[in-house]
């Protein structure tokens, strides 16, 4: 069998070249809506910001997955991610931006790379709500190192076309 039919024989699950294979782990559903959404804390946030967990970072994959939802204007403090982050903006309009850079927007569908120990920030524009999925790495059980917060003159910079 060709290592493309294989690896894909792999991700289906479906038993290759003879008996199956047993696995001591089995597939899991996290059931939609079953953790509670919470407010994003104050020291980390400005604005109303909604986080909704989906998936915690464990000993088989070091990331954690969660909803989280800016209303117009708000935004979340400066920060790091020892292990890196990835955002995918799945509605409204949002801005971001790495220390020392230009604020930019961001639209549906725009995945923002965060490097490990990239200071930057992430928010809803002034005018829109945005949400975005948060794949967020850890190391030893850390996932982020809040800094300060986002001045009002930070937020409102635009980068000029």
């Amino acid at each position: 069998m060709n290592k493309t039919l294989l690896g894909i024989a792999a991700c289906m699950a479906i038993p290759v070249g003879g008996a199956a294979e047993s696995h001591s782990a089995a597939q899991q559903i996290i059931r939609a809506g079953i953790q509670p959404i919470t407010a994003g804390p104050a020291d980390y946030f400005t604005g109303k910001v909604q986080v909704e967990p989906l998936f915690p970072a464990s000993s088989e994959i070091h990331a954690s997955g969660a909803y989280v939802t800016f209303q117009p204007g708000a935004r979340s403090a400066w920060h790091t991610h020892p292990a890196g982050q990835r955002l995918v903006v799945t509605s409204g309009v949002g801005l971001v931006q790495e220390w020392g850079r230009p604020v930019r927007e961001i639209h549906p569908g725009d995945v923002v790379v965060c490097p490990p120990g990239v200071k930057h920030w992430h928010g809803a524009a002034p005018k829109s709500a945005m949400t975005h999925l948060a794949i967020t790495g850890a190391v030893d059980g850390k996932s982020v190192d809040w800094m300060e917060k986002v001045s009002d003159e930070q937020y409102n910079a635009r980068e000029t076309p």
